[in-house]
């Protein structure tokens, strides 16, 4: 198995980008982070407006109706 890539910055760490998986730089140079370029982030970017990213809504639809279940 081979050892990860020494960081070019001794205060850098490198970081698995979260649209590609590939090595990404985590240091305030690194315009894109956590992403390793702007190609990535720009994906991840039109996922968010694309509503690819959801947080559930638990609340019901407006036309249900609610109080006894058995109305």
């Amino acid at each position: 198995m081979a050892d990860a890539p020494e960081s070019p910055l001794p205060s850098a760490r490198t970081v698995r980008c979260p649209t590609c998986g590939g090595a990404s730089l985590y240091h305030s140079r690194n315009p894109y982070r956590p992403f390793c370029s702007g190609r990535c982030k720009g994906i991840d970017l039109g996922a968010w407006a694309n509503e690819d990213f959801r947080v559930p809504d638990p609340t019901p639809p407006d036309d249900l109706p609610f109080g006894d279940p058995k109305a």
